[in-house]
C-alpha cells in the first residue's frame, strides 16, 4: 500500500443507547457500543467496505493512520466517525489510540481532532444543506444516497422489540436477514462515494484554514464537555413531577376535567364558563390573565395552566439523557449549523435558548431544591416550575476545586452594524461606554434620556426599536419583540419606525446600498463593494466576503419580483420548515446575515486567543470558561475585548463575572 495522505470514511454503528437523545458521547461508552461496517477510501481510491460484525478486520495501515497527525480524515459529520473511532481503537488496539488521544484531562478517551475535516461544514460553508442526502441532491449528484438507508440502520443499528416472529431476540444480526445485510453494505460505501463526489464537486470553494482551525477548536471544547450537577438535576426532576401531580390535581377539583391538561378538554371547559380563547398559548393565556374581565375563578384555572406548561424538566431529563460516565454533557455544539451566518446551533441541551435567571436568591433556592425540601419551595414560591426553570443553568457546574468565568461582548451586533455603517454618534456611545437604548431613545425624541432619570421612561421605546428595527423590521418587528405587550398603543408603532429611520440614516443608507451591491453581483455578474464587504458571483453562486476573509454563500441566485411587484433576490437554502427551497431576500436581510456572521467571526476570534483556557461553553456572544480562580477574569476580560486586525476602529468590549455555577449575572 502506498503511503497514506488521506482517508474518507464512513461507518455503521450498533448501541442499546439512543443517539438522537443522548448524543455520539453517551453513545459510544455502552458496552453494546460496536462498530458494524467500516466503509473507506484510501487516497481517494476504490472504497473498500471492512465488515467487522461478520469478523474483517481493519488493515494495519489504516488503523495507524487514524491516529496519525500527518492524515487528512473525512468523514460527513466526521465527529460521529472520530468519536466512534476512538472508542473502537481504545478497546481493541489500546497501544495505537494512545498515539492519537488528547492527553488533556477529561479529553483523554478521544482521538485529537487537529487532522480530521467534515464534508458536512464543507457542504455547509457553501450553503448546501445540512444532511448527507439534501446535499447530494442539492449538487445533482450522479450518485445519491440510498433511500433504503433509514429503514436498514432501524433495523441493524438499534435494538428490536421482542417478538414471538423474532424468537425473543433484541437486536437483529446480519445472519436474521442476508438479503438486507448485502444491501446493507452497498449502502455504507455509497455513503463514502457521495461523500467524495460532494468533496470533489466543491474543490473549487474551499474551506479556509481559518474556519478549519476554528472547526477543531470546536471539536476540543465538545469533547472536553462541561460538568453537571447530578445529585441536584435528579431531585430538579423528582420535584418538577411531584408539583405537575399536585397542580394537576388541584386542576381537576376546580374543574371537574378527567383530564386537564387536555387542550381540547380546557378549551370547552372554558367556552362553558364564558370565556371562549382562540388558543391556550402563552400569549393568550397571559393576556386573559392580565384582562381585567376575566372572573377570577378562570384566571385561577388560567394560572395554573400556565405553571402546568412550564417544559423546564426537558432541560433536565437531556442533562441526564447525554451526561457521560465522569459527569460531563457532552457534544452540545454543532460546527456551521446556521449556514447563512456560521453560527453555532445547540444539540442535545440546548444551550442557546437557557431561560433566564432573574429572582436574586438565586443560590438558596438551588439549594433547596437540592436538599429536596418540598415542602419549604411550595411554602416560599408561588411558582415552582418557574423557579426550577430560572433554575436550569445552574445544573452546569465547574469542576471540583474550579470556578467559571463567563464573559461576554456588549451589545456586539450593535457595534457591528454601527461601524459597518460608519453611523458614528452609535459608536461614540459605545466608546464613551454609553447606555444605547437611552441615547437611541434622546435621538429619537430630540430630548434627553437617563436611566431611572429624566425622561427615563423613553428608554423602553428606545430599547425595544434598538432590537426590532436594525435589519430593515417595521411595525411587524415590533410587534413580534412584545411592542404591544409592553404597554405601546399600535398607533405609536409606526411614528417609532419613523424615528428610529431618521435617527440612523447611515444604516438604512447602508441596508440599500448592500441591496444594490447584492443586484449587481447577481444581475451583472460584477464584483461589487460596500465598506469591507465584498459581494461576488461565481458560477451560479454569490458570495459575500467578510473582514475576516471568510464568504457567505447563496446558491443558484437570481431576480424575481416579490409579491409588492418590487425587484428580488432569491436563492436556495433551508427554509424555515427545513425544506430546501427558493428563499427571498433584500438589502436588510443580507446586512443581517452580515452582522451576524462577523459577530461570530469576532468570537471566533477570542477563543483562538483563548484556546489555552478550558472553554467549556459558548452562546452566541458569551464564553463560559473553568478556572481555577477568579484572578484571570481581567485577562480574559482584556484579551476577549481585542480589536481583531481584520476589522479595525470598532469599539469591542467584554464584560465578565465569575460564579460557581452557570447563572447570567443579574
Amino acid at each position: 500500500m502506498d503511503k497514506i495522505t488521506s482517508l474518507s470514511i464512513d461507518i455503521e454503528t450498533f448501541s442499546d443507547i439512543d443517539l438522537l437523545k443522548c448524543g455520539v458521547y453517551r453513545y459510544t461508552e455502552s458496552t453494546a457500543f460496536e462498530i458494524l461496517l467500516f466503509g473507506v477510501s484510501v487516497n481517494a481510491g476504490p472504497v473498500i467496505v471492512y465488515v467487522l460484525a461478520s469478523g474483517d478486520t481493519i488493515p494495519d495501515e489504516i488503523l495507524r493512520a487514524l491516529v496519525d497527525d500527518t492524515v487528512k480524515k473525512w468523514a460527513f459529520n466526521a465527529s460521529f466517525e472520530r468519536i466512534c473511532l476512538s472508542r473502537y481503537l481504545q478497546r481493541n488496539y489500546p497501544d495505537i489510540f494512545a498515539a492519537g488521544a488528547s492527553t488533556e484531562e477529561s479529553r483523554t478517551d478521544y482521538l485529537r481532532p487537529d487532522s480530521w475535516y467534515c464534508d458536512l461544514v464543507l457542504s455547509a460553508y457553501n450553503g448546501l444543506p445540512l444532511s448527507l442526502e439534501k446535499a447530494g441532491a442539492a449538487l445533482g449528484l450522479d450518485e445519491q444516497k440510498m433511500r433504503e438507508g433509514r429503514d436498514l440502520i432501524a433495523y441493524f443499528c438499534k435494538p428490536c422489540k421482542t417478538t414471538l416472529a423474532n424468537g425473543g431476540r433484541t437486536r437483529n444480526l446480519p445472519t436474521d436477514a442476508l438479503e438486507k445485510w448485502e444491501l446493507f453494505k452497498k449502502y455504507n460505501k455509497r455513503d463514502v462515494d457521495v461523500e467524495i463526489s460532494i468533496h470533489n464537486r466543491l474543490r473549487k470553494y474551499p474551506v479556509p484554514d481559518s474556519v478549519w482551525e476554528e472547526y477543531h477548536l470546536d471539536q476540543e471544547i465538545n469533547d472536553r464537555g462541561i460538568m453537571i450537577d447530578a445529585e441536584y438535576v435528579e431531585q430538579a426532576i423528582r420535584l418538577d413531577a411531584a408539583i405537575k401531580d399536585h397542580l394537576t390535581k388541584k386542576m381537576q377539583v376546580i374543574t371537574k376535567l378527567e383530564n386537564p391538561n387536555s387542550v381540547m378538554q380546557l378549551n370547552d371547559w372554558l367556552s362553558d364558563h364564558g370565556l371562549s380563547m382562540e388558543s391556550l398559548d402563552k400569549k393568550h393565556i397571559s393576556a386573559a390573565i392580565k384582562d381585567p374581565d376575566t372572573p377570577s375563578d378562570l384566571k385561577d384555572v388560567l394560572i395554573l395552566r400556565q405553571m402546568l406548561a412550564k417544559s423546564s424538566v426537558k432541560k433536565y431529563i437531556a442533562m441526564q439523557n447525554s451526561v457521560c460516565k465522569d459527569g460531563r454533557c457532552r457534544g452540545m455544539f454543532f460546527f456551521y449549523g446556521a449556514n447563512r451566518s456560521g453560527r453555532w446551533a445547540g444539540r442535545l441541551i440546548q444551550l442557546q435558548n437557557l431561560p433566564q435567571n432573574k429572582i436574586p436568591e438565586l443560590e438558596s433556592a438551588r439549594t433547596l431544591v437540592k436538599s429536596g425540601d418540598d415542602e419549604m419551595m411550595d411554602m416560599l414560591y408561588k411558582n415552582v416550575p418557574d423557579i426550577l426553570s430560572q433554575l436550569i443553568r445552574t445544573s452546569f457546574i465547574p469542576k471540583r476545586g474550579m470556578i467559571y468565568i463567563v464573559s461576554d461582548f456588549a451589545a456586539i451586533e450593535a457595534r457591528v452594524l454601527s461601524h459597518l455603517a460608519g453611523e458614528k454618534w452609535r459608536s461614540q456611545v459605545f466608546e464613551n461606554n454609553g447606555d444605547i437604548y437611552c441615547e437611541s431613545a434622546s435621538k429619537m425624541f430630540k430630548v434627553p434620556v437617563v436611566k431611572h432619570g429624566i425622561n427615563g421612561h423613553l428608554r423602553q421605546k428606545g430599547k425595544i426599536a434598538e432590537l426590532a428595527l436594525g435589519y430593515g423590521g417595521s411595525t411587524g418587528a415590533l410587534k413580534s419583540m412584545g411592542a404591544l405587550e409592553m404597554g405601546l398603543k399600535e398607533e405609536e408603532l409606526q411614528p417609532l419606525v419613523d424615528s428610529w429611520r431618521e435617527a440612523n440614516p447611515r444604516i438604512v443608507k447602508y441596508w440599500w446600498n448592500v441591496d444594490k451591491a447584492v443586484k449587481v453581483a447577481v444581475k451583472q455578474h460584477l464584483p461589487s463593494k460596500v465598506g469591507r464587504i465584498e459581494f461576488i458571483w461565481k458560477s451560479g453562486m454569490l458570495f459575500i466576503k467578510l473582514p475576516s476573509g471568510r464568504r457567505l454563500s447563496y446558491v443558484k441566485p437570481k431576480m424575481t419580483l416579490s409579491q409588492y411587484g418590487t425587484e428580488s433576490v432569491t436563492y436556495y437554502g433551508t427554509d424555515a420548515a427545513k425544506k430546501w427551497s427558493r428563499i427571498e431576500s433584500y438589502g436588510p436581510k443580507f446586512v443581517e446575515n452580515i452582522v451576524q456572521a462577523i459577530s461570530r467571526d469576532i468570537l471566533c476570534y477570542a477563543m483562538k486567543n483563548l484556546r489555552n483556557y478550558r472553554i467549556v461553553g459558548h452562546v452566541h456572544d458569551e464564553l463560559i470558561i473553568e478556572c481555577e480562580s477568579g484572578e484571570e477574569l481581567e485577562h480574559i476580560r482584556t484579551v476577549m475585548g481585542q480589536t481583531p486586525p481584520w476589522l479595525p476602529g470598532i469599539c469591542l468590549r467584554a464584560d465578565g463575572y465569575t460564579c460557581r455555577c452557570y447563572q447570567k449575572d443579574t
